[in-house]
């Protein structure tokens, strides 16, 4: 009874993770839960999303790759970095293969929300070039007023440009399904950004260097994570049509 009390009298022992409960395949639990319902439900016979898998692999490789050296250089630059209490402890060179992992469960899960509103919902009714004519300026504008901040200014600026070149660039008839899937996905993203860093954890999976990025926190996920997130969907959805429409 003396321990409990004790307990109940200090609430950050209420909190405390037990300590017979390992926590070291957190991070690559939260990838196969993200990935696990979406490639159940790609046989299923009204959505068949596993038929585009010969689209989505190679543009998925693509954007992986891409994404992954930019980990590389940002955990090299103390940009952010990761736990090792909720890592199993494989890695490649400096990322865990989790973090690798992320690069695919991610884009597999959102493509996969993208191809189910384009089954269902034909020609949906978006205001798609003025929501790009109102974010390209301003994440530019950002970008270059914190440049010396990695996260913000390379992240701002490549989604700047990329929004322009597929918005305004070439005739693309898919942005106002990307911008309505990415929407749909902010209360996952949320959820999953949310444990990554912290939010519902005693301690973060992924931590950021404030000095890197402008400071702002939505509950504990950096702003950027949103237009990070906003960049490695619009690439994968950009290549995913390219290889599909061929």
């Amino acid at each position: 009874m003396a321990s409990v009390l004790a307990c109940c009298g200090h609430p950050e022992n209420i909190l405390k993770e037990p300590e017979n409960i390992p926590t070291n395949y957190t991070y690559l639990i939260i990838d196969f839960c993200t990935v696990l319902v979406p490639f159940v439900f790609s046989f299923h016979p009204a959505l068949c999303f596993y038929k585009t898998w010969n689209y989505f692999f190679p543009a998925n490789l693509i954007v992986g790759l891409v994404f992954i050296a930019w980990d590389f250089l940002f955990v090299h630059f103390g940009v952010w970095g990761f736990n090792s209490r909720y890592l199993c402890g494989l890695s490649i060179y400096t990322l865990p293969i989790e973090e690798i992992l992320f690069f695919f469960c991610i884009p597999y899960a959102s493509l996969f929300t993208y191809h189910c509103l384009k089954q269902f919902i034909k020609a949906p009714s978006f205001p798609s070039r003025t929501v790009s004519a109102i974010l390209i300026p301003g994440l530019f504008i950002t970008a270059i007023a914190f440049i010396p901040r990695f996260y913000t200014s390379v992240t701002f600026l490549s989604l700047s440009f990329v929004l322009y070149f597929v918005t305004f660039g070439s005739k693309q008839t898919w942005i106002s399904y990307f911008y309505i899937s990415f929407l749909l996905l902010l209360i996952p993203f949320f959820i999953v950004n949310g444990l990554l860093t912290g939010s519902f954890i005693q301690e973060p999976v992924v931590w950021y260097n404030d000095r890197e990025n402008l400071g702002l926190r939505l509950f504990t996920v950096p702003f950027e994570d949103l237009f990070y997130g906003m960049l490695l969907l619009i690439l994968n959805i950009w290549l995913y049509e390219r290889f599909s429409a061929r």
